[in-house]
């Protein structure tokens, strides 16, 4: 992540603009809602700071928007496909493994109280929170919901997502006139934001 933000400081905000082209965006976004470390967050914001500082403002802003909310859509979607061929099989699968693998059986049970009792909407806050979006599609998975109501949640997951990393590229943007000092802010508010929920659990009483 830290790399991330020292090599935008070496690149000219020109080839920065061009070595983050939309369709790389939408390509690694997708991606990374199938592998967990792709910073997904880092690349939308500092794509934003981009698109901040280049004469199409706002319609810049409006693609990344876009394209970032429609390549997380397509990777939930791939990988919750992915998971329901698990859950029918006998044998189940390895990509149902490695969701099992990455969700804790405490994160586990509390996603499927929050599914219980707020139905799908709870993926909208499980997009929000760190780590908080596998033990949820998880649970979906276990409740067998199927592949088009897990959609209707996942659908505005996804905006607020991408509105909300969005956001952090936006305030980066214009805090500085040189693009790769915004990039640098944003890759560093993701990293602390992906961060707090593990420390908070480490500083808190009884953690």
């Amino acid at each position: 992540m830290w790399q991330l933000a020292e090599s935008a400081a070496q690149v000219p905000p020109e080839s920065t603009q061009q070595a983050i082209g939309l369709p790389t965006l939408f390509v690694l976004v997708a991606l990374g809602a199938l592998v967990p470390v792709i910073p997904t967050g880092a690349l939308v914001s500092s794509a934003a700071v981009v698109a901040f500082h280049q004469d199409s403002l706002p319609f810049g802003l409006l693609l990344v928007f876009g394209v970032s909310s429609l390549a997380a859509f397509a990777g939930d979607m791939a990988l919750y496909w992915l998971g329901r061929r698990g859950v029918r099989s006998r044998n189940g699968s390895r990509w149902l493994e490695a969701l099992r693998r990455r969700a804790t059986p405490e994160r586990l049970a509390q996603a499927q109280r929050k599914l219980d009792e707020n139905g799908v909407l709870v993926l909208v806050v499980s997009r929000l929170l760190p780590g908080g979006r596998i033990p949820v599609m998880l649970a979906c998975l276990l409740a067998e919901l199927p592949l088009r109501r897990f959609a209707r949640g996942d659908g505005p997951a996804c905006l607020a997502w991408a509105a909300t990393y969005g956001l952090i590229g936006i305030v980066g943007g214009s805090l500085f006139a040189e693009p790769w000092k915004g990039v640098a802010l944003a890759v560093a508010l993701t990293v602390l934001i992906s961060a707090a929920p593990a420390l908070w659990r480490r500083i808190r009483p009884g953690g």
